[in-house]
């Protein structure tokens, strides 16, 4: 993508996940309806799916010849990357917006070929908008965020998926008594920005889909962060992975750990 392109969409999807997260606000004042999905901490609401409309008949309009992974679409068409795709997801942290009405987000990313292009993450409730475009760094509400320092595990806090600490993962229990403590916030999005922002080393995560992942890993590593699956290797974001992001630091700790415990 050329620059103008890039200044083109950058201006457009700031705009849509703005507006976006105004109609989220505002649905507060009427009843939300919720549906469970797979179990009864897997839901979806009326506004997860509007948002979600919202923002395809927007790309649609702009981009009609490009792709949209979503989360409450089919995606049957998505057999590989090719070309540019967008990846999205209208409310990551649902239940929190149905149970708190706080710590929840709108992402949208843009790939190409397979390479994260462009990403932003609204923390809807604090009224932050974190963005990245590759190789020009990350920022929240246009103000540059710095490289994240390279703490170790020891000296910082972690966020693990509460499916990890709940199990038998003698491993992610270790790797939780090595940091400094363990922190949930339940948006994987959020999660991320956390470390992203030196709030956290690490966050573990036990299955994340690619509309959990494809806006906060472009983020990530454009403040140093590394993103990878739990046995280091790369994400796939054909298919759900089980994650690890953190300071180079801790995450080679982590990965350390975990696949230790596995062979």
């Amino acid at each position: 993508m050329g620059l103008e392109q890039i200044n083109k969409r950058n201006e457009l999807i700031t705009q849509w996940v703005l507006e976006a997260g105004k109609t989220i606000k505002d649905s507060f004042e009427k009843s939300i309806q919720v549906e469970e999905k797979s179990n009864r901490n897997d839901l979806v609401t009326e506004m997860d799916k509007k948002t979600e409309e919202m923002l395809i008949k927007n790309i649609r309009q702009h981009f009609p010849d490009e792709r949209i992974f979503a989360e409450e679409s089919d995606n049957e068409e998505i057999k590989d990357l090719n070309g540019v795709v967008w990846i999205i997801d209208p409310i990551d942290g649902t239940l929190n917006f149905v149970k708190q009405q706080n710590d929840f987000a709108v992402m949208v990313a843009v790939y190409e070929d397979g390479i994260g292009q462009m990403a932003y993450i609204y923390d809807v409730m604090k009224d932050e908008l974190y963005s990245a475009i590759k190789g020009q760094g990350a920022s929240c509400n246009g103000q540059r965020i710095d490289t994240v320092q390279d703490l170790p595990l020891k000296d910082g806090l972690v966020a693990i998926s509460s499916l990890l600490l709940s199990g038998k993962n003698e491993a992610v229990r270790q790797v939780a008594r090595k940091s400094n403590g363990v922190r949930m916030i339940g948006s994987a999005g959020l999660e991320t920005l956390y470390v992203s922002t030196g709030r956290l080393v690490a966050y573990i995560a036990a299955s994340l889909a690619p509309w959990d992942i494809a806006a906060g890993k472009l983020i990530a590593e454009e403040v140093g962060l590394v993103y990878t699956q739990a046995n280091g290797e790369k994400i796939d974001l054909l298919k759900k992975n089980p994650v690890v992001v953190a300071t180079p630091a801790a995450h080679q700790e982590i990965i350390q750990h975990l696949t230790e415990k596995e062979s």
